[in-house]
């Protein structure tokens, strides 16, 4: 019987050893092992090999994190730099070179008014974190307690973060979120929560947000602030009209709300603009920020205007908030994003994606929308059997999206699903991803498809 074990144990491959480890010992609230059952030994830029040696084309990138891929030289360099010096490690919130050159390269990497009136606060490791510290700085400098938060938006999973955070299911066994916070429409064009799709629809939703603060019997109190995402990430890869953007700062400015703006996926490149709210052109009162920002590793920050920082010392604090070699690497990512216009090159691999996912639509009916900005695309995954509602949307089909992931992976591709009902294949690659890459990744991705519809009824 104990031979018999032992064989069947080593049949499965080391990447199997260690995922059954995994299951039995970690959380049941892990995520990503469930549907992409390989263990990563190495990386380099787009891809990672399996504990078995296998190569996959990785875009998922630490869910938006690795903007120049894995191990990328400026990155190592800048880590190894900090190491060899003997500099500190950790150092809370004391200065630093490092920490003053992290300072100094991110500012320069935001428009110039913003960052002439920035103040920057350092948190703990994670974007939610940096949420949290957000909205307590604008709850604190408008002594207001209501948020306003939209459909579909992610905003992290700590108790403040995950009430702003649209998605129900993480939030049904919990009790007592925090309170005031109300959710607006997002102007999701697939499936229009007006109905209505396109301009009319996204003007319909702000106007909708304007009267709904200026009602005097709305139920809504005078907002301390709102919270957004210029393209929504787990909610779908869903790119937010430039109008409705400007419109949203326009109602907030003109009412004394402070706006939000939500960069953790979307920052540094990305969306193909260094930042995303640079292409509507606002200027956001605060703008959240963590993943790509550390280079890889564990940092995250609130950028805002200095008339918000009205808190006490003490006010928002955190242990790990001094990494320094987060702040290196950080700082050599930043650095190489912007001399080698990295952002630039994410517009063009992400119309390129654009364009050659579309053309799956002529032979799968399975693909109700493809979307994005820059390297942030999602592909909507519908049931093409079903009746199409008045906008010609169809119902989605989460077990479809699921068994596209899965032949996506047997074939050595890396993708996430996410928005609603988990029936979104979402596409993140590096900022360094090459043309001959995503030719690779759409051909993969195109016969998963083909091969999910052939097999999911």
């Amino acid at each position: 019987m104990h031979v018999a074990k032992t064989a069947a144990f080593r049949e499965k491959g080391t990447s199997g050893r260690l995922l059954e480890r995994q299951a039995e010992r970690e959380s049941n609230a892990r995520t990503y092992p469930r549907n992409i059952p390989i263990a990563v030994s190495r990386a380099r830029g787009s891809c990672v090999w399996d504990a078995d040696g296998r190569r996959y084309l990785d875009c998922l990138s630490g869910a938006g994190t690795l903007a120049l891929g894995h191990n990328h030289p400026v990155v190592l360099e800048a880590i190894r730099e900090v190491l060899d010096r003997g500099g500190p490690l950790h150092a809370l919130d004391l200065a630093t070179p490092v920490k003053d050159r992290f300072v100094g390269e991110l500012f320069g990497s935001l428009p110039r008014p913003f960052a002439e009136r920035a103040k920057i606060h350092f948190c703990g490791p994670a974007g939610t974190d940096a949420v949290e510290a957000a909205v307590k700085l604008a709850k604190t400098a408008t002594g207001r307690e209501t948020v306003l938060a939209f459909g579909g938006g992610y905003h992290g999973m700590t108790h403040g973060s995950l009430s702003l955070t649209g998605k129900l299911a993480p939030k049904e066994p919990i009790g007592g979120l925090m309170p005031g916070v109300h959710f607006l429409p997002y102007p999701y064009g697939y499936r229009c929560p007006f109905g209505l799709g396109g301009e009319e629809g996204w003007r319909v939703g702000a106007r909708y947000v304007e009267r709904l603060l200026d009602d005097p019997e709305s139920g809504v109190k005078r907002p301390g602030a709102m919270v957004l995402e210029v393209v929504q990430g787990e909610g779908g890869s869903i790119p937010a009209p430039d109008g409705w953007v400007r419109e949203m700062r326009r109602i907030t400015r003109e009412r004394g709300i402070p706006l939000v703006v939500d960069e953790i996926q979307t920052g540094l490149g990305r969306t193909g603009t260094v930042w995303a709210f640079e292409r509507p052109g606002i200027e956001p009162d605060a703008v959240v920020m963590s993943k790509a920002i550390g280079g890889s590793l564990p940092l995250a920050v609130v950028v805002y205007d200095a008339a918000l920082d009205v808190w006490e010392p003490g006010a928002h604090t955190g242990t790990f908030r001094g990494n320094q070699l987060a702040m290196a690497a950080g700082a050599a990512t930043i650095r190489h994003v912007l001399e080698n216009r990295l952002h630039e090159h994410a517009a063009r691999m992400g119309d390129l994606l654009l364009r050659r996912l579309r053309e799956l639509r002529r032979e799968a009916p399975c693909v109700g929308e493809v979307r994005g900005r820059g390297l942030m695309v999602g592909v909507e995954v519908v049931d093409p059997e079903a009746e199409p509602d008045h906008l010609g949307s169809r119902p989605a089909s989460p077990k479809l999206a699921r068994r596209i992931q899965a032949e996506a992976l047997r074939r050595g591709l890396i993708l996430e699903t996410g928005g609603r009902h988990g029936a979104v294949v979402r596409l993140l690659p590096p900022l360094t991803v090459t043309r001959e890459e995503v030719e690779e990744i759409c051909g993969i991705l195109g016969e998963a498809v083909l091969a999910a519809s052939r097999e999911v009824p």
